[in-house]
């Protein structure tokens, strides 16, 4: 079986200067260029103003990394981040108004719908229940009351 070899540290740049990368190279390059424009077409109180703006601009650009990552990287995944927001955040007042709004909602059906109480409350069997399950049907339960029905 073939041994082949993996590539390792693939999101290293290559250096071609010193310590400068490619991508660093370029950028130094298009200041420079935007520089000399500046100087043909500004007077030199504007082309130096103008040259410490681009200067800094594109040194960010170039040499800044945030959290290892390039800049330029950092920008655009802001700008992706603006664009199309993944992210959902509670807002809990707007859930706290909704809440509300539906109590006092289900307050006014319970007033319209409200049923006249039958005086005395059910009573739960569960512990009566229980008792005969315990003694194995030899407790028979107490005999309820035979309720007369008043037919119209």
């Amino acid at each position: 079986m073939q041994q082949f070899t993996v590539p390792q540290f693939i999101d290293v740049e290559d250096k071609i200067i010193g310590p400068v990368t490619t991508r660093q190279f370029i950028i130094m390059l298009s200041a420079s260029l935007l520089i000399a424009i500046s100087y043909k077409l500004f007077d030199f109180s504007l082309f130096v103003t103008a040259s410490i703006f681009l200067i800094l601009i594109f040194g960010v650009f170039a040499f800044a990394r945030i959290n290892g990552r390039p800049f330029h990287l950092f920008v655009l995944n802001v700008i992706q981040t603006l664009r199309l927001p993944n992210l959902r955040v509670w807002d809990h007042a707007v859930v706290m108004a909704e809440d509300k709004h539906r109590k006092d909602e289900e307050e006014m059906v319970e007033k319209h719908l409200a049923l006249p109480s039958k005086g005395k409350p059910v009573v739960s069997r569960l512990a009566e229940l229980s008792l005969i399950v315990d003694t194995q049907g030899a407790y028979k339960g107490e005999k309820k009351e035979a309720k007369t029905e008043i037919s119209r």
